[in-house]
């Protein structure tokens, strides 16, 4: 879920699973395993498409260049990961949640030498996105196609640097990825000095924002939060980054003045201010949420494949 300028372009009819199409993206609509998806080219980019699934706009890339992040969420995560992270470091991130990449491919580009696997739980999405867009093979970015909590869960101690989780059904994320006992297995699988990152949406009353901190905050004894102001005083519906670890994330200090910057100014709030921020907040535990079961098409299959055990 993320904001992006521009409006839509006019659809085309709907596209199932062909083998003579071009490879390539192909504005359209398109049918895949939890839904539709459509592909709208960007009126203002000329090499920029947005991903939009089930209605709801969930990526935007740019072929020409892999840096180029519009969804000002993901310009913070980078510039919060980037903080943390040499030029140089080999880093190993796991992301949950897809889309079309566009968070890992611009890992893929800034860290030449990361490792990165991609957790998406609609795998013909996962087959369209490798189709349209120029990401990177394996071993440099593998999609696995699975549930989030099923994979991370199957995950070896300390194998991961970075995990950044930015998943949602339409426009919420399952409370089964935000409780604590799902945060704990991403304390888990991260290594010393990790981070754990999560973007959050949340309406005016932050309510969302303050348990999923509290949570993250009762796992990890290092937090910040980023998001611009209006969202952060409760004026408006959007997203706000949760990061926790095991060191302190403020650490350097062109961070806030980097945010700052940005085309979309944003605060960087410290731990202690992250921690009176979500004080008296509920932890979200396993017993909120619904019982799992196992999913048809329509409501996030992976078309009969055995989730969690397909790459490409």
């Amino acid at each position: 879920m993320g904001r992006q300028r521009g409006g839509r372009a006019a659809s085309t009819p709907r596209r199932g699973k062909t083998t003579d199409e071009p490879k390539g993206p192909v504005e359209g609509m398109y049918d895949i395993d939890t839904g539709t998806c459509e592909l709208v080219k960007d009126r203002y980019l000329p090499d920029g498409w947005v991903l939009e699934v089930n209605g709801v706009p969930s990526s935007h890339i740019d072929l020409g260049d892999p840096t180029l992040l519009e969804f000002e969420y993901m310009r913070w995560i980078a510039m919060l990961v980037e903080s943390r992270f040499a030029d140089d470091a080999r880093i190993r991130a796991l992301h949950l949640g897809g889309g079309a990449c566009t968070m890992a491919r611009y890992f893929a580009a800034v860290y030449p030498d990361a490792r990165q696997v991609v957790v998406e739980i609609d795998g013909r999405l996962a087959e369209l996105v490798r189709e349209w867009f120029d990401l990177p093979r394996a071993p440099l970015l593998r999609i696995r196609v699975g549930e989030a909590r099923a994979v991370l869960t199957t995950l070896s101690d300390d194998s991961r640097d970075l995990i950044v989780r930015d998943v949602f059904a339409f426009n919420k994320t399952p409370v089964a990825l935000t409780t604590v006992e799902f945060t704990r297995h991403a304390r888990r699988v991260l290594s010393p000095g990790g981070i754990y990152v999560v973007n959050c949406g949340d309406t005016r009353d932050l309510t969302t924002a303050r348990r999923e901190a509290a949570t993250i905050g009762s796992v990890f004894e290092h937090l910040v939060v980023i998001a611009d102001p209006a969202m952060l005083k409760g004026r408006r519906y959007g997203n706000i980054i949760i990061a926790g670890s095991d060191t302190p994330l403020d650490r350097n200090p062109s961070l806030a003045r980097d945010l700052l910057g940005g085309a979309v100014p944003a605060h960087l709030w410290d731990d202690t201010q992250v921690r009176r921020f979500a004080a008296g907040s509920r932890v979200i535990d396993d017993s909120e949420a619904p019982v799992r079961k196992p999913a048809t098409p329509a409501e996030g299959g992976t078309n009969g494949k055995p989730q969690g055990l397909q790459e490409s």
